[in-house]
Order: C-alpha cells, then sequence, then structure tokens
C-alpha cells in the first residue's frame, strides 16, 4: 500500500462529513440522466479511469517577469515536490504522475528518486529538458538560440543536454520526452527564419535518434515570449512540420495557454488527431497570452471542447492515449490548492464530454441542424457533474472536497515549519 502524507483518518473524517449530502447529490443527478438514457454508473466508473500527470513545477510559488513572492512550506528540492505532488495525488485521485523538468529537478540518486515515488504511489510522465536559460557553469550560451543557435556548440550542447534527459528519464520509468525552446528573434533581419527553422530540425534529429523505441518526443509550440518577433516553434503547423519530418516517434504538444486569443484550439486539436500527430496537452487557461492559469478558470467551454474531439477522435480511431499534464505556476494561490482545481476541471470536461449523444450530434450534422447541433453539445456540458467526480474521488480513496480537506489538515502550515526557506532556492525552478 502507498504511503500517504496527510493522515488517511483526516481525510476519512472529512468524508464521513459530506458523505450523505454527496449521496443525495449523486441519486438526483442519476434520476435525472436516467431519463436521458444515461447509466451514472457507468459514468462514474469512466471517471475514475482519468488520469492527468501535475508539474514538478507548479508545486512551488512562480514568478512575473520582474520578481519572485516565495509562499510558505514550498518545496527546495524534488524529494519535497514528489511530497506535494503525492498530496494532490492522495486527495483527487486523478494525478497519479509527475512531469519533472531538467536540470531543475536533476536527481543526484535516480534510482532513490523512483523509489520514493513507488513509496508514494507516483510513477513520471514525459520529462521536460531546458534549453531556455543557461544554467551554472554552462560552457556556451542560449541567449542567442539552442537548438536553432548559429553557434554549432551551443548547437551540440543543447542536444546533449535533451539526450541526457532521456537517459535520466529511462531510469526513472518516464516514456517521452517534451520539447520546448525559447529561440526565436526579437527584431526584423535578426536571424534568418528558414535558416534557424532548418537548423533546428537537424538538432532535433540528434534528440530522435537517441529514443528508445517505446518512447514519444513532444515537440511544443508557443506563439511568443521570449521571441516576440518571431519564435522558431511559434504554432501547430511548424511543430506538425516538424514532427512529419523526425518520424513516428515524434508527435505534437498542445499547449492551451500557447495559442493566441480567440484560436479555434478544438479544431488544432481535431486536425492533429486526423493525421496522428497528437502527442498530448499541457492543460491550463489563459485570456490574453500564455498565462498559465488554472483549467477552466477563463473558458471551460473551451476546455469541453477539446475533449469532445478528443472523445470524437476514440471513437473514429479506437485505441487514442494522448499524454495529459497540467502546465502552471503561480503567486497568488496555494500551489497545490491549484493543481487540484485544475485536476477536477479537466476532469470534468472529460466527463462532460462522455455524456454527448454522439449519434443525435451526427444526425443534426448531417441534416445541417445547426442549432441542435449547437444545443446537443450545451445539454452535456451544462450538466453539473460534480457529484460523478466527488463520488469517483470518494470510491477511489480520495476526498469528496480536495481543497476543503486539505485546508482542514493543515498540511501547508507543518510544512511551513518543516521547511524554513532556502537562499536562492526556488520551490518552482522559473524564477
Amino acid at each position: 500500500m502507498s504511503k500517504t502524507i496527510i493522515d488517511t483518518a483526516q481525510v476519512e473524517q472529512h468524508n464521513t462529513s459530506q458523505r450523505s449530502a454527496l449521496q443525495a447529490d449523486y441519486d438526483a443527478l442519476g434520476g435525472m440522466l436516467s431519463r436521458r438514457g444515461v447509466d451514472i454508473e457507468a459514468l462514474t466508473a469512466k471517471a475514475q479511469t482519468f488520469a492527468v500527470a501535475v508539474p514538478s513545477w507548479g508545486a512551488g510559488t512562480g514568478g512575473t517577469r520582474f520578481a519572485r513572492f516565495p509562499g510558505k512550506g514550498e518545496p527546495r528540492d524534488v524529494t519535497e515536490k514528489l511530497e506535494d505532488c503525492a498530496v494532490i495525488n492522495q486527495l483527487t485521485r486523478a494525478t497519479p504522475a509527475v512531469s519533472l523538468h531538467f536540470p531543475w529537478d536533476k536527481p543526484s540518486d535516480p534510482k532513490a528518486l523512483r523509489q520514493q515515488a513507488d513509496e508514494l504511489g507516483l510513477g513520471f510522465d514525459a520529462v521536460n529538458s531546458n534549453t531556455f536559460q543557461d544554467q551554472v557553469g554552462q560552457a556556451h550560451t542560449y541567449k542567442f538560440g539552442s537548438l536553432t543557435s548559429t553557434s554549432q556548440a551551443s548547437r551540440e550542447q543543447a542536444v546533449a543536454h535533451n539526450i541526457d534527459c532521456i537517459e535520466l528519464g529511462k531510469t526513472l520509468g518516464s516514456k517521452g520526452l517534451t520539447v520546448w525552446v525559447g529561440d526565436g528573434a526579437n527584431f526584423p533581419g535578426q536571424s534568418n527564419l528558414r535558416g534557424a527553422l532548418e537548423r533546428y530540425i537537424d538538432s532535433a534529429k540528434g534528440i530522435y535518434a537517441a529514443l528508445p523505441a517505446d518512447w514519444h518526443m513532444y515537440i511544443e509550440h508557443k506563439l511568443f515570449e521570449p521571441a516576440f518577433y518571431c519564435s522558431v516553434i511559434a504554432d501547430w503547423g511548424t511543430s506538425f512540420a516538424v514532427a512529419q519530418q523526425l518520424g513516428d516517434k515524434a508527435k505534437c504538444l498542445v499547449d492551451l495557454g500557447h495559442h493566441a486569443p480567440n484560436t479555434n484550439i478544438e479544431m488544432i486539436v481535431a486536425r492533429l488527431a486526423q493525421f496522428g500527430k497528437l502527442g498530448g496537452f499541457h492543460f491550463n487557461d489563459s485570456k490574453y497570452g500564455d498565462d498559465d492559469l488554472d483549467s477552466g478558470s477563463i473558458d471551460p467551454f473551451q476546455l469541453f471542447l477539446v475533449f469532445n474531439e478528443l472523445a470524437d477522435a476514440t471513437l473514429r480511431d479506437g485505441a487514442f492515449n494522448p499524454a495529459y499534464m497540467l502546465d502552471q505556476s503561480h503567486n497568488v494561490t496555494d500551489p497545490i490548492e491549484s493543481l487540484m482545481s485544475s485536476a477536477v476541471e479537466v476532469q470534468r470536461a472529460f466527463v462532460q464530454a462522455a455524456l454527448v449523444d454522439r449519434a443525435a450530434l451526427a444526425g443534426f450534422q448531417e441534416a445541417n441542424d445547426v442549432l441542435q447541433a449547437a444545443q446537443t453539445l450545451k445539454k452535456a456540458f451544462r450538466t453539473d457533474v460534480s457529484p460523478i467526480l466527488a463520488m469517483a474521488r470518494l470510491r477511489s480513496g480520495g476526498a469528496i472536497d480536495p481543497v476543503a480537506a486539505y485546508r482542514a489538515s493543515g498540511y501547508r502550515n507543518q510544512v511551513a515549519v518543516t521547511r524554513p526557506p532556502k537562499a536562492g532556492a526556488s520551490g518552482s525552478g522559473i524564477v
């Protein structure tokens, strides 16, 4: 049995106080769904299968472009990050894997870190490389690019780092590498736009060649920042073209915060799925740009529409298993609470998409009944599936209300005592 961080008796006490209210809500929802021909028990079982990875860097307090405001009791190293991630999974039962970022999370003993994760009931999702900032003692700078640098030495250094990440990931039990670079240009004429992409592809081929047979390489695109004039991998089209060049193990990663405002993200999802290049997601929400807000905090309907396309892809293509991960880091909220809230909201969209009457939707689309097609989606989206999510957590050993249970446990105040601030240490690694 996995080690638990929060006393299970405390969680059970919390659940006992809310169990009767949940059962009443669950029964009421079950009756309503039954009249629609939907089995609530099947939906609850489906909810229990959902899993989304949490980012190690999200367990610490993030920063702005100007400053960082540390939170109390934030993790000071990767082992403490795993403890916080275990709390999130213990209460939500929807986050069984952690995504590490190197060198921020580089362990001195990878086997010991994997053992700690095993004891906490956690696994490791895709590992992330970092060639968007220089590290202490680094021989060659990434100031003017990494995989696309005009300096061959810088490019070779960046490729070697990614291969090191693969080797670490193999020891930890990961099956994927996520590659994001900040490479680009801030001024017109700064770089040859075609030449920069040619260098990226050449470098990426060196990384791709080092992938184990059962691994994926996830290519992450980002519209802007820090290269506001042009990012080399700025959109899904460029990401797709690169993935096509590299091979079957190369997939496109969709980050919901990395698109221009008002972009039709669900169409991007549909296109990438159609051509077999949809690798996975980094879930967050945004209003203006890469805001990294909690999932569902701005546009929950957008999140639902994404999962609607994923549900359609599953029906069309059969086995379909994109990688799901949260990607956020904040100054203004408790990171554990935000990550739990995001996990719940992504799971909510997953269940709501399963409520869509696919036969009715297909009929309305075939008949060009635009209004009814749209209303079919809205009917599923407007259904409050909170009792299903709570019941799924309860049956899986989690908390009916994760945030309330977390606050009642006093975990943050406890770790504030055992984790005094450490000079020069960041809980996230970002700032």
